[in-house]
């Protein structure tokens, strides 16, 4: 994620499901001069996050669905393994469009296949397996079709949808530099 978040300038990004903070923190030591964030929904992964006392970033308990910062507040938002468990992925679209500024890019990676079946057994078996046996909170993986209709209904301009190897998903979406009036 972090060759893709470097691509263009930015100053402020927010990592959303951040978990114990892993991933900001390997952005501040190679990027030590910008603002990082994180939010997590759970209280205890923050709780970790903040003990570890990585200076330079802010961690935040909150929900990723309803993301709790102004209006136009990060130039980048990641997202690594979380999105499959947000039960709302469109209100999470709809909370990216109002925090990203114009111009402003998510970052998202997850599990994906460019298999119509895989994606079908994904969705249909392993996931309700996993959350019945495990209770692993799993709600979806998404089609690049899912992930544009995501787009589409959030204001959000889907620029790339790979999936690679090791059923990796690397995605970029868009918020537009100017917004169409209505």
């Amino acid at each position: 994620m972090l060759p893709e978040a470097v691509r263009e300038p930015f100053s402020d990004l927010l990592d959303a499901g951040c978990g114990t903070g892993a991933m900001l923190g390997m952005f501040r030591r190679d990027y030590p001069d910008k603002n990082y964030t994180g939010v997590d929904f759970s209280e205890k992964m923050i709780e970790t996050a903040k003990k570890k006392r990585m200076e330079g970033i802010c961690f935040v308990a909150g929900d990723c669905e309803n993301l709790p910062f102004a209006d136009n507040s990060f130039d980048v938002v990641t997202c690594s393994m979380s999105f499959h468990h947000y039960p709302n992925p469109e209100k999470f679209f709809l909370s990216l469009h109002r925090v990203l500024r114009p111009g402003g890019r998510l970052i998202l990676r997850d599990m994906a296949s460019n298999s119509r079946i895989l994606m079908w057994f994904f969705n249909h078996i392993e996931i309700p397996a996993a959350n019945r046996f495990l209770n692993k909170g799993d709600v979806r993986v998404y089609s690049k079709d899912a992930i544009q209709r995501l787009c589409d209904a959030g204001g959000l301009k889907l620029e790339l949808y790979e999936v690679r190897k090791g059923f990796r998903l690397h995605c970029v979406v868009r918020k537009p530099c100017t917004e169409k009036r209505k």
